[in-house]
């Protein structure tokens, strides 16, 4: 006998459930970080990814419930790739490099991916991966011998570090590098020719400087300063200052 109290089925609708078998949440996200990755986050419409996936724009709303869900779930996609490549980084005895190569692994795909670091942690609900990260960055400061405060201070200036420093870097070369025609190399030089022009009066820093900006690497600066972020970390957890021009080996 049947059950009455039952709620009466809910009609499909018509095609409904044809484009949803067109194609899988797995694939709705891989062709959405195909075209973040080609055009940036605003190449990312529902109707650029429709045409991707052969079908109409309504299907991917059995998916996602708009657009900013789709952002942070192909944030997340990214991330949990990344999580696997990255897994055997936090099984070294020294949590210090432990976390400098987790550290530049991270920057690396932000590079790679400029819109990435924008959306990383925006929305820890719809982004376990990237709270998985975030933990096992803390994993590696809880074998260190600092206060959950400490160890908070320096996940949080760790993960700000490398995502600002990649949003920096993913910005587009400003007009006049564009407009002038000159090769990285170059531009660089002539910057750093009016560092010299300056009174050294007033900046003696920027004629000290000058020589090391006209051939300086951003990378390599981001390096830099993830050495002096861990030697910090590093000297807080023994209880000392860090010595002057530490450099925290991998």
């Amino acid at each position: 006998m049947s059950d009455r109290s039952a709620a009466p089925a809910r009609p499909a609708r018509p095609g409904a459930e044809r484009r949803r078998m067109a194609h899988s949440l797995e694939t709705v996200l891989g062709e959405a970080v195909a075209l973040l990755d080609e055009g940036g986050e605003p190449a990312l419409t529902f109707r650029a990814l429709a045409a991707r996936l052969g079908g109409g724009a309504a299907s991917i709303y059995w998916y996602v419930a708009n657009r900013d869900e789709l952002l942070d779930r192909a944030t997340d996609e990214v991330m949990g790739h990344l999580l696997e490549h990255t897994a055997d980084l936090g099984e070294g005895p020294d949590p210090v490099a432990n976390l400098r190569a987790l550290s530049l692994a991270l920057f690396d795909e932000m590079r790679r991916r400029p819109w990435f670091g924008s959306y990383m942690l925006r929305n820890t609900g719809l982004q376990p991966n990237s709270m998985l990260m975030f933990d096992r960055i803390g994993q590696q400061l809880m074998r260190l011998d600092l206060t959950p405060k400490q160890r908070f201070h320096a996940a949080s200036s760790l993960v700000s570090y490398i995502v600002g420093i990649a949003a920096d870097m993913a910005q587009p070369p400003p007009k006049e590098f564009l407009d002038s025609g000159l090769e990285p190399a170059a531009f660089l030089e002539l910057y750093a020719d009016r560092w010299r022009a300056l009174d050294p009066g007033h900046y003696p820093f920027a004629h000290h400087v000058a020589d090391e900006f006209a051939r300086h690497d951003d990378e390599d600066v981001f390096r830099s300063g993830l050495d002096l972020l861990l030697a910090g970390i590093q000297a807080q957890a023994a209880g000392r200052r860090p010595a002057h021009g530490a450099r925290v080996e991998a």
